[in-house]
Order: C-alpha cells, then structure tokens, then sequence
C-alpha cells in the first residue's frame, strides 16, 4: 500500500470527511531536500472538508490530522494542510 493510499484509510476513518485530496506532489521536488532520488512519496498536499474540524483552531486542526496519520508522519518531508468544515 502505498504512503497515499494509508494516509486516505487513517482520514476516512479519523474525519468522515465530505471532501479528501490527497495529492503527492513529490514529482516537483525530485532533487531536493527529503526526495533526493526522485523515488516519490516524499510531499503531499492534502484538502480535507469535515464536520470534526468545527469549533478548532487552525492548529488544533493540523495536530488532530498529524494525530490521525501517526506514525506515517515521519516518513513524509512535506505536508501541506488544506483543513476546513
């Protein structure tokens, strides 16, 4: 399973969201720092729209994702957060 494919698992079922993209944009960033060989699966852009997210501050929301990812989160370099309700 790949890193994208577990990071939707662990969302679906931590949010029940209404919107999910992920978007592995390890493609742009071959040769840089955390994808030195351009194997990918490296940075993310990820837009979640969920009732969960109501009432919690912009990094309450970050840490709740961050949470939900668990141990995936040190294996990948970027992640871009698009969180809303």
């Amino acid at each position: 399973m790949t890193i994208a494919d577990e990071m939707r698992v662990r969302l679906q079922a931590a949010f029940a969201p209404k919107t999910l993209k992920i978007e592995d944009d390890s493609a742009s960033h071959a040769g840089h720092a955390g994808n030195p060989g351009g194997a990918g699966e490296t940075h993310f852009n990820v837009m979640i729209r969920s009732e969960a997210f109501a009432g919690q501050s912009r990094v309450a929301r970050h840490r709740m994702v961050h949470k939900a990812l668990g141990d995936l989160v040190p294996r990948i370099h970027a992640l871009a957060l698009d969180l809303d309700v």
